[in-house]
């Protein structure tokens, strides 16, 4: 198992590939780090004098770091109500305890969130995309409205519209996170009620819809 500090230098890595590309990390005073020799012995990066980079086998087990982050910052927010000011530090403790198994139960109860609440993507896991029988389903404390049953009621947890044609839609009928939700009719149109009003929307926006369920 890969030391604390070596799963967030591969983290730091995921990041700086998903918004530089593929420009090396800066060693900076890290340069004699015994987590950047850990990775270089497993072939995860490669040090030069000034910087590392990542290498092909590292990638798979950055993307898993960054998951792991990303995940935990949700869990946090939807489910503990943790504060702004204090996720980032209080995820950078708890990622370390999703392993492989905790990190897909989580997702899994988080119902499978895209992104995390900044908006920066999660990437997917092997529970992702995997039908799920009913008794998975109830495992969720959050649900895009469109997993639903009748008369199921939450909060809105957050949105994520694929784009600002979607999040236009949202917006015009009032869909905010914090919102108190509740899901009257699935077919043949998704009717939610927020607050006295009612709204029938189709099922790709029903689906950007992240509800914290109430039960």
């Amino acid at each position: 198992m890969l030391s604390e500090h070596a799963e967030e230098i591969l983290e730091a890595l995921a990041v700086q590939m998903e918004e530089q590309g593929k420009k090396p990390l800066d060693l900076g005073m890290g340069r004699d780090d015994p987590a950047i020799e850990e990775l270089v012995k497993l072939g995860y990066i490669r040090k030069d004098v000034d910087h590392i980079h990542l290498l092909d086998k590292g990638k798979s087990e950055a993307q898993k770091a960054l998951r792991r982050h990303r995940l935990a910052e949700r869990l946090l927010v939807d489910v503990l109500d943790v504060k702004d000011k204090a996720i980032n530090e209080v995820s950078c403790k708890f990622e370390h305890l999703l392993h492989e198994g905790v990190e897909d139960n989580v997702c899994i109860v988080l119902g499978h969130p895209k992104v995390c609440p900044h908006g920066k993507p999660i990437p997917p896991g092997k529970c992702c995309g995997v039908k799920e029988n009913k008794k998975g389903r109830l495992m969720k404390f959050v649900s895009p409205l469109s997993e639903l049953e009748v008369k199921d009621k939450g909060e809105v947890a957050y949105l994520h519209a694929k784009d600002n044609s979607q999040m236009q839609k949202l917006m015009s009928i009032g869909v905010l996170p914090g919102m108190s939700v509740g899901l009257l009719q699935r077919f043949p149109s998704y009717v939610l009620q927020l607050g006295q009003s009612q709204f029938a929307v189709d099922k790709e926006l029903a689906a950007s819809i992240y509800v914290r369920l109430i039960k």
